[in-house]
């Protein structure tokens, strides 16, 4: 197992797709699944392999668009493509390589929780992107940054799911430990070509809690579509 100060196994990944190695997965480890692997090609997807949810997303874009941990930039080149400008950031230097030399020339890398100055219309967070926060907690620190950024009558569109449905029992309770962490604050580890990252949270969030967390923060969530494995989109507005 080779390890780095500071591994980047799916920045890695798509560095290594985008130059032609096609025969590599993504293993996946998580605290409430078995071992997962991904196909690196599905982070390259076109339009109309996506969803219908990331499909809808895309059509209620406007203006300024933020797409947050964008990755590849799959949805970022879509919407340019639109003539819409676009502003992807990734925390992975490979990931952001990736995306200039698909002539994202705005692409940056930067961390959603420090960004202070530019404003947008959209912030678009698809792929469970609100996944970053970690933990129910930082959902606060999330709609903080959202203050920051949102220019007035700007939207947020993100997607995720409750996972609730994970838990339950051949009786039809949920098994959960309510003394416990939330449900959805699901921990992973992530290892390709035999670079492994370091544990980390990743939120899965149902629409009622985030509309909770959005009013107290003084947002409103508009349910936008519902998918059909318990996940949604949902719009975010002042």
């Amino acid at each position: 197992m080779n390890k780095t100060a500071n591994p980047d196994p799916f920045g890695l990944a798509i560095s290594d797709y985008y130059s032609g190695v096609h025969d590599k997965k993504i293993r996946i480890e998580s605290d409430i699944t078995e071992t997962d692997y991904i196909p690196v090609r599905y982070y390259f997807r076109s339009e109309e392999e996506m969803p219908k949810l990331e499909q809808q997303a895309l059509d209620l874009c406007k203006g300024t668009v933020l797409d947050v941990g964008a990755a590849t930039g799959c949805h970022s080149v879509m919407l340019q493509e639109r003539g819409l400008e676009v502003y992807p950031i990734d925390i992975s230097s490979h990931a952001v390589e990736v995306m200039k030399n698909r002539n994202l020339d705005k692409a940056r890398q930067a961390d959603f929780f420090n960004l202070e100055q530019d404003q947008f219309d959209t912030i678009l967070i698809l792929m469970n992107g609100i996944g970053i926060c970690g933990t129910l907690d930082r959902l606060n620190d999330f709609f903080e940054v959202v203050k920051r950024i949102l220019k007035p009558g700007g939207q947020v569109l993100l997607d995720s799911s409750d996972i609730i449905y994970m838990f339950e029992g051949e009786d039809g309770s949920y098994q959960i430990d309510l003394n416990n962490e939330y449900y959805g604050e699901v921990t992973y580890e992530m290892e390709y070509d035999g670079i492994k990252s370091q544990p980390f949270k990743w939120l899965f969030v149902g629409f009622d809690l985030l509309s909770d967390f959005a009013n107290r923060n003084g947002f409103k969530c508009e349910l936008m579509v519902e998918g059909e494995h318990f996940d949604y989109l949902t719009r975010i507005t002042f």
